[in-house]
């Protein structure tokens, strides 16, 4: 059994610490009342003391955020080395028309205190690369692809493998997009899933499409920080033509460079 898969455990279980769950100013208050029939008082506690780890705040990291932080998560750390354009704003809804050319990541940071005061709020407004991914990580609970292109998303692939984190993977095209859980050491990993991946420039986006497939993105990550059973194991295809889900087992492979497998 992998500690993801013992934390988990324990939080199913209810074994956590008094430190862990102090009620300290994590009480869920009115705010939350709405979502207290659906993961209790106890999921959303469980939610302020997570930290999570959102890379990219463009077209999915948008809803992610913003719903991650309107959910009462207790930290983000967001990271985007880019600056808001004019045609991002059809489906980059952390930014607005005011913030064009500024910090994707400090303009995400504006939005998200202001949605939820109580967020704590990190923003790198730098690339992620081999050198900086475990830094920029830290100390997050979930690592959050919300990246455009492959080459930084086997990036945080090979970070989560060493960190023995979760990582949720998501992209979008057009009308549709994909989401899966991966934990190191019991499910596949983004390699073995799409060994050799490639992204081409300027992919279409539709603002709608993004919206829904980042916010299946953030409910996965409500799920797997209140130790909800979870995506793992499976790919999920959003088709936004047809406005169909459908979801596939995946498997590990030997042959895989970043995990072989294990």
């Amino acid at each position: 059994m992998t500690d993801w898969d013992m934390k988990m455990e324990n939080i199913r279980n209810g074994n956590v610490t008094e430190e862990n769950m102090a009620e300290e100013n994590v009480s869920p208050g009115n705010r939350y009342l709405r979502q207290i029939p659906v993961i209790g008082e106890d999921g959303c506690r469980r939610l302020q003391k997570s930290t999570v780890f959102i890379a990219g705040a463009g077209g999915l990291g948008s809803p992610v955020a913003l719903y991650l932080a309107s959910a009462g998560v207790g930290a983000i750390r967001i990271a985007d080395m880019d600056c808001v354009e004019e045609s991002n704003l059809n489906r980059q809804i952390l930014h607005h028309e005011s913030r064009t050319g500024e910090n994707k990541a400090l303009s995400a940071k504006k939005t998200l205190e202001a949605a939820n005061s109580r967020c704590r709020v990190e923003a790198f407004p730098e690339k992620i690369t081999e050198e900086s991914a475990l830094r920029l990580i830290g100390d997050a609970d979930l690592i959050i692809d919300c990246l455009d292109n492959f080459e930084a998303r086997y990036v945080l692939n090979r970070a989560a493998l060493r960190l023995e984190k979760p990582l949720l993977h998501a992209a979008v095209s057009g009308y549709s997009g994909q989401l899966t859980l991966i934990i190191p050491g019991k499910t596949p990993c983004l390699s073995c899933i799409f060994p050799k991946a490639e992204t081409g420039h300027s992919s279409p986006a539709l603002g709608a499409a993004c919206g829904v497939v980042g916010s299946l993105q953030a409910l996965e990550a409500v799920r797997v920080l209140t130790g909800r059973p979870t995506l793992e194991g499976k790919l999920l295809l959003y088709d936004g033509s047809s406005n169909t889900l459908n979801s596939f087992s995946v498997k590990k492979s030997a042959r895989c460079p970043e995990c072989g497998g294990r």
